[in-house]
C-alpha cells in the first residue's frame, strides 16, 4: 500500500477551515459560546509568535524603539479579538497606526480569522535565486488568502478535496 505524502501545513490548514465550513463547527465547537472559546485558547496559542513576529521587526527595523503592546482576548461591538500592536515614536508622531495583528472572530462569522492592519501588498524585491526561494513563505501566504477569498466570495464546495471530505 502506498503511503500518502503529508501535506503541507498551508495547505492542511485551509482544509480545516473549510471542513468546519461544511460541517458547521469550528474544531470540535459547535456553539457560539464553545466555539469563542477555542477562540480564547487560540489566542493564547499565537500570543509569543505574534510578539516575536513583532519583536523581530522592533530589533532589526526600529533597533530596539518600539514597544509591543497585546490587548488579550476581549469583547467588542462585533464578536471578540484580540490584537497586537508595536508602536514607536515616530509612528505615533506621524500620527498614523502601528503594525497590527488581529485576530478576530465577528458576530456574524462562522469561525475566526487573521489580518494585519493595511496587509494588502508585499514588497518584490528579488533579484537572486536565494531571495526567490526565501518568498516562498509569503507567497504560500499570498496563495491561501486568495483561495480563502474565493470561499468567502462563493462557499467551501469550489474546493474539491473539502467536499470529498480531505481535511487533514
Amino acid at each position: 500500500m502506498e503511503e500518502e505524502e503529508p501535506r503541507p501545513g498551508y495547505t492542511s490548514e485551509l482544509l480545516r477551515h473549510f471542513a468546519d465550513l461544511r460541517d458547521g463547527v469550528h474544531g470540535n465547537a459547535v456553539s457560539r459560546q464553545d466555539k469563542e472559546r477555542v477562540f480564547a485558547e487560540t489566542v493564547a496559542l499565537l500570543d509569543p509568535y505574534a510578539r516575536q513576529a513583532l519583536g523581530e521587526i522592533n530589533d532589526d527595523l526600529l533597533l530596539g524603539t518600539g514597544e509591543i503592546l497585546a490587548t488579550g482576548i476581549r469583547s467588542a461591538k462585533d464578536g471578540v479579538d484580540a490584537t497586537w500592536a508595536l508602536t514607536w515614536t515616530e509612528q505615533q508622531d506621524a500620527g498614523i497606526s502601528p503594525i497590527m495583528l488581529h485576530a478576530f472572530y465577528g458576530a456574524g462569522f462562522h469561525h475566526p480569522h487573521l489580518r494585519g492592519g493595511t496587509v494588502h501588498d508585499w514588497p518584490l524585491n528579488v533579484f537572486t535565486e536565494q531571495q526567490a526561494a526565501a518568498k516562498l513563505t509569503t507567497l504560500r501566504e499570498i496563495a491561501s488568502a486568495e483561495v480563502h477569498n474565493l470561499v468567502f466570495q462563493r462557499d467551501y464546495r469550489i474546493i474539491p478535496a473539502t467536499v470529498k471530505g480531505h481535511t487533514s
